[in-house]
């Protein structure tokens, strides 16, 4: 009698491979990297404005594209400060460090220049990218250019300037080129496990978040009035039970200024300014924390905080 033939072993499936890695966005002052980074996240996580050093952390935005069975691409990107030229003043030479530390250990760059234009500060910035570490040129604000033809040759000089791995002119502004340049970053992705959860945005405290909504709305109701050495600090930040909201929050905030004069700008006639950067401000913080938001603003005279090492570290800068 024969012995029953052994059952076949079940054929081993493979894990669902998971990617996962770090981006650093890089360029000169206003050149659009922080709407890139928000664009590239899905959610406003960075503040922008028109005035040049409006972010002054490195920022971290994660974007999670999840498989169909599984696995998929985490990236994580670094937003970074835009590399100052022009001022030497402490507060200035640290949002360089800032620039400088992000380049350290990414697995890519996006290099961000405006369409159609090489500037001596985008030289600067340039300089800095590291020929081990692959970079991608995001051509940014290419729906500002008038003459797409000019934009081919002008690509041929930008890679003789740098070995890019890859040319992208896009607007950040455009969904469909902001999910091409995820597919585009997509294989620069090392196999290794997620360091986020899936729906992980940023790594970045509420506090953190609303001290970087006052400080924009600051900047964008100011306009040139203000000089850029004007920061925010959160004094309190407590979270309230109430019967009748699901969350509520009390935000006290100051606005730091070096003189006297930069005070009265921001309270505005009759106080009508301040009040109207305290209820934008609000109302964006509200939307973002998904709570009921008490916040008060004040304004304190610090001179010369900017070029005090001491006082920007205490300010939470690097």
């Amino acid at each position: 009698m024969t012995e029953p033939a052994a059952p076949s072993p079940l054929p081993v499936l493979a894990a669902p491979e998971t990617h996962c890695g770090h981006i650093a966005i890089v360029g000169r002052p206003n050149v659009g990297k922080s709407t890139l980074l928000n664009a590239l996240v899905g959610q406003k996580i960075s503040i922008t404005s028109r005035k040049a050093q409006t972010t002054r952390h490195r920022i971290t935005g994660v974007r999670t594209l999840e498989g169909n069975t599984g696995g998929g691409v985490q990236f994580i990107f670094v937003d970074t400060p835009g590399f100052q030229t022009r001022h030497t003043a402490a507060l200035n030479r640290s949002l360089n460090r800032a620039v400088r530390g992000a380049l350290e250990d990414v697995d890519l760059v996006l290099f961000v220049v405006e369409a159609g234009s090489f500037t001596l500060a985008d030289a600067k910035a340039l300089a800095l990218l590291k020929a081990a570490t692959p970079a991608i040129l995001i051509a940014n604000k290419l729906d500002t250019v008038r003459r797409r033809a000019d934009i081919a040759p002008w690509l041929r000089d930008m890679q003789q300037r740098h070995s890019f791995a890859e040319l992208v002119p896009m607007s950040a502004k455009n969904p469909r080129d902001v999910q091409r340049l995820l597919e585009i970053c997509a294989p620069y992705m090392p196999q290794q496990p997620w360091r986020y959860d899936a729906d992980a945005l940023t790594d970045r405290s509420e506090r953190f978040l609303a001290a970087e909504i006052v400080r924009e709305k600051l900047f964008r109701l100011t306009g040139d009035e203000l000089p850029y050495t004007c920061t925010t600090v959160i004094e309190r930040f407590e979270e309230e039970p109430s019967r009748q909201h699901t969350r509520m929050l009390r935000i006290a905030a100051a606005i730091i200024v070096e003189r006297p004069s930069h005070k009265a700008i921001v309270i505005g006639e009759g106080g009508q300014r301040i009040k109207r950067i305290g209820s934008q401000a609000r109302q964006e913080l509200e939307a973002l924390l998904d709570a009921k938001v008490f916040l008060e603003l004040w304004v304190k005279v610090q001179s010369g905080w900017a070029d005090d090492s001491a006082r920007i570290r205490s300010f939470g800068y690097e």
